[in-house]
């Protein structure tokens, strides 16, 4: 029997890149699951049609929609065994020269909307739940010009240690997969990542999506009862201290 069969999951921002190969990888492995997308709905609802679940519509920035999703996926699975908090967004720039309404952009999606996401779940997830927050291998190297994008992926660390001592005594697991350069559309967008990556990773490439996958969906598992508070580096390397 697939490790995850009669389990329930939603993954936001899983219309595409590792939030889609996370998806299809939790449906392989037997799980149900909801896709989140806030604008591709297409791509969205073909993972769907993947995953044995639906796609749902809600930009995480919305408090409104973040509790219509939550009570949409309750409606249609009836439950929710697995929460993995995926979505996010960034720019590029030094922080000299970040405006106010990119600073509150990525604020209220990497973290307000992650947070909220993190509290539905809190509340509705069964005893032995699973949560995985997906941050970035860059809150670790602190490159140049990502100073929004690291600082709300940094709180959104925080909140997993805090909420895997809240929830311990319910048996629900709270981690982080940190993924170091992965061939994501941001990634092909920015030729400096694409350059940088064979060099300052020690195994020489960017990672794959489905690499990243793998590591959220064993957290997910059986197998991974004892583990929660954690920030798992899944960056070829890139990390090591």
């Amino acid at each position: 029997m697939p490790p995850l069969s009669g389990k329930t999951a939603l993954v936001t921002g899983a219309s595409r890149g590792i939030g889609r190969a996370i998806a299809l990888k939790l449906a392989a492995m037997g799980a149900q699951v909801a896709v989140n997308y806030a604008q591709s709905r297409e791509e969205a609802e073909a993972v769907a049609r993947e995953c044995n679940g639906f796609a749902v519509q809600a930009d995480l920035g919305d408090l409104t929609a973040i509790e219509a999703m939550f009570n949409r996926v309750r409606r249609e699975f009836e439950k929710l065994d697995i929460l993995v908090n995926n979505a996010g967004v960034g720019y590029a720039r030094p922080i000299a020269e970040t405006p106010l309404e990119d600073f509150e952009r990525v604020f209220a999606v990497n973290t307000r909307g992650a947070f909220f996401c993190l509290q539905e779940a809190a509340k509705c997830l069964p005893d032995g739940g699973r949560i995985v927050n997906v941050s970035t291998g860059a809150t670790v190297s602190s490159p140049h010009n990502f100073g929004i994008y690291c600082g709300s992926k940094a709180a959104l660390e925080q909140f997993t240690r805090i909420l895997a001592r809240e929830l311990a005594h319910r048996h629900i697991t709270v981690n982080t997969v940190s993924p170091g350069f992965t061939e994501t559309d941001m990634y092909h967008a920015l030729p400096s990542l694409a350059e940088l990556a064979p060099k300052l990773t020690p195994l020489g490439r960017a990672g794959k999506p489905e690499e990243i996958a793998e590591s959220v969906a064993w957290l997910c598992t059986p197998e991974a009862n004892w583990i929660t508070g954690q920030n798992l580096q899944v960056s070829g390397g890139l990390n090591m201290v």
